[in-house]
């Protein structure tokens, strides 16, 4: 069985409202469960393919000033 992920994830939540998509990435990072890590990979890697330099500059200092913490 050839499972492709990328494709799996996006085909879930194409057409999703942002209220939607949030609710999907909120639900995820509270069930705290490590099979939904791959999927916001997935939902990450769409955000950084369309992020412009400095989107992609503040993601970035976010990251690094959290993990300080």
């Amino acid at each position: 069985m050839n499972l492709d992920l990328r494709k799996a994830v996006l085909h879930n939540v194409s057409g999703n409202t942002s209220d939607q998509l949030e609710a999907t990435i909120v639900d995820a990072i509270q069930g705290g469960e490590e099979k939904t890590l791959p999927g916001l990979g997935v939902l990450f890697e769409v955000y950084w393919n369309n992020a412009d330099e400095s989107e992609k500059e503040e993601v970035l200092e976010v990251i690094e000033d959290a993990l300080k913490k």
